[in-house]
């Protein structure tokens, strides 16, 4: 007898729980938080083999590899296109609201400036040295950084985009061998079915891990007492982003959905919700990814072979809600520095915080760091970034939600214009 998994309404309260524990005892929501540490280190320790199997298993479902050039090349070029729509909407927003007052000379900025500015180099060890790349450079990296000197190291530490190379390559070679290539694609079909079944097992404690997370998170800003100030110190900051990311994710990218996939948006969006839940909590998109998959293929319908592509590289290079971020920020700081930016700069913004966020690993805080590239690209102080660390934790997650939303609006799209075998 099978039991049901947690509906959304079971999820929504686990989140419920949190917040409030969290907000009004932080205490408790620090000392609960481990709850939360297991959940995620549960669903981090399957992203690995489960891309390596989801990979093998996608390619071999082609059947003849010479398919995968339309595949990768539509799903590269969604993604491409989707981002850089998003960058747009984030520029634009920055430019018609200004939310960038008061001026750096007000108390407010220097106050804050100096609170937040210790916390900027500790924020990354290796954010400086990201920032002294230019475009060029940081784009030969990530393709540089594809291919693997050592699979087992990449998978040991969680390193998927040679994983994900790696994956392509075996795939496409088993597809060629014949019979003797059939004994290694079973193995990796029944891995697949196999942590997919552990997904589901893991799905039972996402109430309490989701709520955990959240409790934790709110408890170290100290409550809501703590987090509440910040919060309305960098309002129009906050309201600008959080703006953005609700225009790219509730008109864009369901407009794509209903017009290309022909899917209901509001439906699609409740089967993904258990891994849109699971996005703001951990704010990773690779830590999401399991869930991500499971609810593309289990409840959406996608296809496997399209899921087990798609969306690993989604979480890869996907990153809709981070380059938003990355445009409305750096614009936000030239703003309260009494810089306005027009022109050739903005292109530029646009060029760079597409590409960074491309860069960007499906980790906490990443796009933070390579944020300093966008800075850097317009000549902008890196210590700006300390204006809007406060927030950043909470915004993180928002930004998380949408780069899996538009993952998994991915898997659809792509699935639909894609011919199936």
């Amino acid at each position: 007898m099978q039991h049901k998994k947690p509906t959304l309404a079971i999820l929504l309260a686990g989140i419920g729980i949190g917040a409030l524990t969290g907000a009004l005892f932080p205490e408790a929501g620090v000392k609960i938080s481990f709850l939360g540490d297991i959940f995620l280190r549960l669903l981090t320790m399957l992203v690995a083999p489960l891309v390596l199997a989801a990979m093998v298993t996608g390619i071999s479902r082609l059947g003849d590899i010479r398919k995968l050039g339309p595949l990768g090349s539509r799903t590269i070029s969604f993604y491409l296109g989707t981002t850089s729509i998003a960058v747009a909407t984030g520029i634009a927003l920055v430019l018609i609201l200004h939310p960038g007052s008061p001026h750096p000379s007000s108390p407010a900025f220097n106050r804050a400036t100096e609170a937040s500015a210790e916390s900027v180099p500790n924020t990354s060890a290796s954010a400086t040295a990201m920032s002294e790349r230019s475009p060029g450079e940081l784009l030969a990296e990530v393709i540089t950084g594809m291919v693997p000197t050592n699979i087992f190291k990449a998978m040991a530490e969680n390193d998927i985009l040679p994983v994900i190379t790696f994956g392509l390559l075996l795939g496409g070679v088993l597809t060629t061998m014949g019979d003797k290539g059939k004994p290694v694609l079973e193995f990796f079909t029944s891995m697949d079915e196999a942590l997919m079944k552990i997904i589901q097992l893991i799905m039972y404690a996402a109430p309490v891990g989701i709520g955990a997370l959240v409790a934790g998170r709110l408890g170290e800003a100290g409550g809501w007492s703590g987090f509440a100030p910040e919060l309305m110190r960098l309002g129009g900051y906050t309201i600008t982003v959080i703006g953005g990311l609700l225009l790219h994710s509730l008109v864009t990218l369901p407009l794509l959905l209903r017009l290309v996939a022909k899917t209901s948006p509001a439906r699609y969006a409740s089967n993904a919700s258990p891994a849109l839940l699971t996005a703001f909590s951990t704010a990773s998109s690779s830590a999401t990814l399991p869930m991500t998959i499971e609810c593309a293929t289990e409840k959406n319908g996608v296809s496997q072979k399209t899921a087990g592509f798609v969306l690993p590289l989604g979480a890869n290079i996907n990153m809709d809600g981070t380059a938003l971020y990355e445009a409305v920020a750096v614009l936000y700081i030239a703003q309260m520095n009494g810089i306005e930016l027009a022109g050739m700069e903005l292109i530029v913004v646009f060029v760079t915080a597409t590409l960074a966020a491309i860069g960007a690993a499906g980790i906490p805080e990443a796009g933070l760091v390579t944020m300093l590239i966008v800075l850097k690209a317009v000549g902008l102080p890196a210590e700006g970034i300390a204006m809007i660390l406060a927030v950043d934790w909470f915004l993180d997650r928002c930004r998380t939600t949408v780069n899996v939303w538009g993952d998994s609006v991915g898997a659809s799209v792509i699935d639909r214009i894609t011919p199936q075998r």
